[in-house]
């Protein structure tokens, strides 16, 4: 959520803060504000599809440095869009922006786009350091706001709301909070990190006696991400705010700051709410009426206890309830082992499909893993048959439907896609999705090599950590129209193998003495990429084809995670380097000897050839 206009109108004037020293407390983090901040580093490249190990190291650091300053982080995810979906509308809108700056990046123009996997990077980053967090039902803001004042402690944030909520320990915008300038200070207390707090009684004192109470109504009836200001148009239209603030004059601050002043004169929201709806036709008064203060109910700490799931591992959530999703759906939800794609699947039957730098002449890059999501929606909407038994599983007219967003060449528009029929043991009434985990774990091993087209024995030579992603690409390489190039192939699995160079070095097996020729292979590889490139030219149609690759990975994970994790999950931190990879194919087109990179180790040359061989057969 966001107030519109409100972070900007705040950041400009500055005198709604007060200085802080973080140090020695625990600090509430809005997990989605941190990973966007870590990930639009300004050094980050979004043409190639993401550099995830960058990004990991960035989080651990960051990490790092709270924990030196005796702080104790609490990171809260948003969820899924919540059964009432209301705020579809932002949601389209944001989706049209990111095919905007996509397009652009795909052009060569600058700009900033969220990489596909960044999300499950962010998840996978938090549990190796053993960071507590929590994936909430739906919308996190009101969550937060409840642990903190739970417990009297700031949030760290970069979303204007927490600016209207009413937070005893305030709110420390991202954006000020200066994690990379730790100071250490005089005496026995240790170091801190500045950073500066949004004072909401500043805020409301430059508006004469403006109840904090009135924070709530002012941000339903500025705008925020729920409330549009279509509603309250003939209100404005004809309202006098003080300071001559006439709509429309002068942008939109200066009708932020008149509703303020105009709102100062009330002493509580219900007079405020009845003085508005004097401007407005009597036929429309109470839908305004009743819009206002459910939206109002927006900025009012939740129910949901976080801080009995930070102790107990328990996430207790009405909605959820009301919603129907089982219960061992919603806890691997809260423990961040599925995803946001699968509870809006599950509850709204619709998904957005993030768009990523793609040609956009060419069918959007997740239709390559359009089978795989099928499977997907067939486990999470099955019908109960009765006494029909297994065989009506396959009548497609019973098939459920999801509607998906995706690109289509350059608007989001959306599709109906059906879900698969699935295999026999699945449509056995015994199994429905809340007994899914009771289906023994060697079928739900089945149903994902069957669905990507591969049979076990086929990964039996791979390492079991790379079982998934070596699987997720023979599918890629079955699948993908335009057909995948050998030189795109090789780029790929080099660089997964410089992934598994870089793991030995980083944590070697303590059991297995480190073999002299990782080291030097590993730094010959150092050498390679220290080198000036001779042609860092963007190749749209090879972006393309790893974007494709991407999105199977994406879903063969999400696919793995609702099976129970039937195969190990591979570390996307050290999986994935756009840079990387788009550099590989440069250089195999050129020097082909650059296939034989990682020579000096004989292990690392037997990993590409196995991997190779096990992906061409």
């Amino acid at each position: 959520m966001g107030v519109q206009g409100l972070t900007g109108f705040v950041e400009e004037r500055g005198v709604f803060f007060t200085e802080l020293r973080v140090r020695d407390t625990k600090l509430v983090i809005d997990g989605s504000s941190l990973y966007h901040r870590l990930c639009f580093a300004p050094e980050a490249d979004f043409r190639r599809g993401g550099d995830y190990g960058a990004f990991a190291a960035a989080v651990r650091d960051f990490f790092g440095v709270l924990r030196a300053c005796g702080i104790a982080p609490f990171v809260v995810l948003d969820g899924g869009r919540g059964a009432e979906d209301r705020k579809l509308p932002t949601l389209r809108g944001r989706a049209a922006e990111q095919l905007r700056a996509a397009h652009g990046l795909s052009r060569g123009a600058g700009g900033c786009l969220v990489p596909l996997l960044t999300r499950e990077a962010f998840v996978q980053a938090l549990g190796r350091l053993a960071v507590p967090f929590v994936q909430c039902f739906a919308e996190a803001d009101r969550e937060i706001a409840g642990l903190a004042n739970r417990w009297g402690c700031p949030v760290l944030s970069l979303d204007s709301d927490f600016c209207v909520f009413d937070l005893a320990g305030g709110y420390c915008p991202l954006s000020h909070f200066q994690w990379q300038s730790v100071r250490a200070a005089a005496g026995p207390q240790g170091c801190y990190v500045p950073a500066r707090c949004f004072s909401a009684e500043r805020f409301c004192g430059h508006f004469g006696q403006l109840s904090k109470g009135l924070l709530p109504l002012f941000a339903v009836m500025n705008g925020n991400d729920y409330i549009g200001l279509e509603a309250l148009e003939a209100f404005f239209s004809k309202v006098r705010l003080p300071r001559g603030c006439a709509a429309g004059k002068g942008g939109k601050h200066l009708r932020l700051q008149g509703l303020l002043n105009w709102l100062a004169q009330f002493a509580e929201p219900a007079e405020a709410v009845d003085n508005v709806l004097k401007y407005l036709k009597k036929q429309q008064r109470e839908e305004i009426r009743e819009l206002l203060c459910t939206s109002m109910e927006d900025y009012a700490p939740s129910d949901v206890n976080l801080e009995d799931f930070f102790q107990n591992g328990t996430y207790e959530c009405e909605a959820a309830r009301k919603a129907d999703v089982p219960e061992w759906v919603l806890d691997a939800f809260a423990k961040g082992k599925l995803a946001p794609f699968i509870i809006n699947a599950l509850i709204l039957r619709s998904t957005f499909l993030r768009v990523q730098v793609e040609n956009m002449q060419r069918p959007s890059a997740h239709s390559t893993a359009l089978p795989i999501r099928q499977v997907i929606y067939g486990l999470l909407l099955r019908v109960s048959h009765g006494t029909e038994g297994a065989s009506s599983c396959k009548q497609s007219n019973e098939l459920p439907i999801v509607c998906e967003f995706d690109r289509c060449q350059k608007t989001v528009k959306k599709t109906f896609v059906q879900a698969a029929s699935l295999p026999p043991d699945f449509c056995d009434d015994r199994f429905p999705l809340d007994k899914l985990m009771e289906v023994p774990v060697s079928c739900r091993q089945m149903l994902w090599l069957e669905t990507l087209g591969v049979k076990m024995s086929l990964l039996e030579p791979i390492p079991s950590h790379l079982q998934l992603p070596v699987a997720v690409t023979c599918y890629w390489i079955r699948c993908s129209e335009p057909k995948v190039k050998l030189n795109q192939l090789k780029a790929l699995l080099l660089m997964i193998v410089s992934g598994e160079l870089q793991r030995i070095m980083d944590d070697p097996d303590p059991t297995v003495l480190p073999a002299e020729d990782d080291s030097v292979a590993y730094n010959e590889f150092l050498k390679w990429k220290d080198k000036k490139l001779q042609n860092n030219d963007f190749d749209l149609d090879a972006a393309h084809s790893f974007c494709q690759w991407q999105c199977c990975l994406q879903m063969g994970l999400y696919l793995n995670q609702l099976l129970g994790t039937p195969l190990s999950e591979p570390d996307l931190s050290r999986l994935y380097t756009g840079t990387l990879v788009h550099r590989l194919y440069q250089e195999l087109k050129s020097a082909p000897p650059v296939e034989n990179l990682f020579i000096l180790s004989p292990k690392m040359s037997q990993l590409y050839l196995v991997l190779l061989n096990t992906v061409e057969s």
